[in-house]
């Protein structure tokens, strides 16, 4: 590796406020603010919005879609339009 170009990687605490968890791991990001971590040290935090914590795909909260509000609204537009269904002839 060449010297001098590569950023500073070192351990950061992400928190993700929504949840009320938080997370120590190495990044190349860095933050003014600080907090004590539980092993007692001292690292800088990184507030986010979304994590795995919080996020519907990993918590099960996510909303199934309503595809039958789509089709209906699809038909109603273009329904006079379609041509009808053909039958498979052997």
């Amino acid at each position: 590796m060449q010297k001098n170009i590569h950023p500073e990687y070192h351990p950061v605490v992400f928190r993700d406020a929504s949840a009320g968890s938080a997370f120590l791991t190495n990044s190349t990001r860095t933050s003014d603010r600080t907090v004590i971590w539980e092993d007692g040290t001292e690292y800088p935090v990184i507030d986010v919005e979304v994590s795995s914590a919080s996020h519907p795909y990993w918590t099960g909260g996510s909303k199934a879609v309503d595809t039958a509000g789509r089709i209906e609204r699809f038909r109603r537009r273009y329904g006079r339009n379609t041509l009808p269904a053909r039958t498979a002839t052997a």
